[in-house]
């Protein structure tokens, strides 16, 4: 078993675990995109491959998990891409020499079906913690979508991946203006995506990773962060978020740590003439 790749900003170890890579048409991603916007050589029709992962964060503070893919044995009737996997996402964080058992925290960006799955695993007839000894952090916001007639049709994903860990008493909340959780590990408000999503941001020995969550979705959003993703529930209010994210990444010369981005994932971002542009890291 090959060991994940993995960077170092600060003190900070964070390595990928991935799950599984698709593609979809670039029009069918980004429904706003013009030809005029695409690479030389790309039509509207071109694939744009995609990857769900995870990260895990090894700091002086612990072992902490962002976002949790979407698990195995899980059905989501809803989508092919996610309905009843069998991926090696697990085998991936042992793989790092780290047991469920050792995972402190799970910090979740938002609530989506490929963002928590992870989270539980079967246990008889139960979904039960996957990391025993963990305790969860989610924005409120996000547990109160899914009390909504609007998430009537994703309740499977709050009921076998979330209400377990609130039912074990394992979930903290943040409010819909983020902030601090601990020293250095910050919520950052980027609602757009879903109705209260977050960015995560880890100040460590002066350097700052950035976890995007699903404020972008492909790196065409980098230069041309007016585009919207076909998963946006709100695409105005992720615009905006995109648009502050973008700014605080270049700002801060953040290292982000995206979700979705093909390649390795991991890059920084800086002004250009229009949007900015994505530098690409390879791992350490």
């Amino acid at each position: 078993m090959s060991t994940p790749p993995s960077w170092t900003v600060g003190e900070l170890k964070i390595t990928k675990l991935i799950e599984q890579s698709f593609s979809l048409p670039a029009a069918k991603l980004l429904p706003d995109l013009a030809e005029s916007q695409l690479p030389k050589g790309m039509t509207l029709e071109s694939p744009l491959q995609m990857s769900v992962h995870s990260w895990l964060v090894e700091s002086p503070q612990g072992h902490f998990l962002i976002d949790t893919a979407t698990g195995n044995g899980k059905s989501r009737p809803f989508s092919p891409l996610f309905d009843q996997l069998n991926s090696p996402w697990m085998d991936n964080l042992l793989a790092t020499g780290l047991r469920p058992e050792d995972i402190d925290c799970v910090l979740h960006t938002h609530l989506h079906t490929d963002h928590v799955g992870w989270n539980t695993i079967r246990n008889g007839e139960r979904w039960v913690p996957s990391f025993p000894n963990a305790k969860w952090v989610i924005p409120a916001g996000e547990i109160a979508w899914y009390q909504t007639a609007e998430a009537a049709p994703r309740a499977i994903v709050f009921a076998d991946s979330v209400q377990p860990l609130i039912d074990a008493g394992k979930v903290e909340t943040i409010a819909e203006d983020g902030g601090e959780y601990l020293p250095g590990i910050r919520f950052l408000p980027t609602h757009g995506h879903s109705t209260s999503h977050m960015s995560i941001a880890f100040e460590s020995a002066g350097q700052v990773a950035l976890f995007t969550g699903d404020v972008m979705h492909n790196k065409l959003q980098v230069p041309h962060p007016g585009l919207s993703s076909v998963f946006c529930r709100d695409k105005p209010a992720a615009c905006s978020a995109r648009a502050w994210l973008l700014d605080f990444a270049s700002r801060h010369q953040a290292t982000l740590f995206t979700v979705h981005f093909s390649g390795s994932a991991v890059g920084q971002v800086n002004p250009a003439a229009e949007g900015y542009t994505w530098t690409e890291f390879s791992h350490s």
